[in-house]
């Protein structure tokens, strides 16, 4: 009798021990998925100002558009956590595509080489982005199942594993995200 109560325990330390380190594996991840994010963002704003120069030569009477460009790259610099990134990087790809939209009124803009190409990074480093956005998220509703689903439910709390919040796009790029592409000729 006492063999079996002393295997059943031992049973037990070890189910906890594998659904812990699973917990920590989870909790890796998603850090790691918002590391990428990161990157990828940095990759972002790195590159915002030498569009936002390239623009100045061609249409440099834009000066609200430009200024709100920088405004919005400083606050997407500067912002902490996933919420408050999320929500700053909305309003940078907002004044990016305002942005963006200026080369159609000005045709020699359009046609810089520089710009294209600083374009095409750009469009690049928003593919990138995607898909770390999609992975981080991915990775984070695997780790909060993995803290709301028994039995590591009754203790995955009170050893430190929180819900982590997700990269929200927010409505607006949603939509644009889901939208179709244009095609023009």
């Amino acid at each position: 009798m006492e063999w079996v109560l002393l295997g059943a325990v031992v049973l037990l330390l070890l189910y906890l021990v594998v659904t812990y380190n699973g917990l920590v594996t989870l909790r890796q991840r998603v850090s790691q998925a918002f590391g990428d994010v990161d990157v990828q963002l940095k990759q972002r704003h790195d590159l915002i100002p030498n569009l936002v120069e390239t623009v100045k030569g061609y249409a440099g009477h834009e000066r609200g558009t430009l200024e709100a460009v920088v405004q919005a790259r400083n606050a997407a610099m500067t912002a902490q956590g996933p919420a408050q990134q999320a929500a700053s990087e909305q309003a940078l790809g907002g004044a990016i595509g305002r942005l963006l939209a200026l080369s159609e009124a000005y045709p020699d803009l359009k046609a810089n080489t520089n710009f294209q190409q600083l374009q095409t990074e750009l469009s690049s480093v928003e593919n990138k982005l995607a898909a770390s956005r999609r992975f981080l998220n991915n990775a984070t509703a695997e780790y909060n199942a993995g803290i709301e689903a028994l039995p590591a439910s009754l203790f995955a709390r009170s050893l430190g594993f929180q819900p982590r919040p997700f990269f929200d796009l927010g409505e607006t790029e949603r939509k644009t995200l889901d939208a179709p592409p244009a095609v023009k000729f």
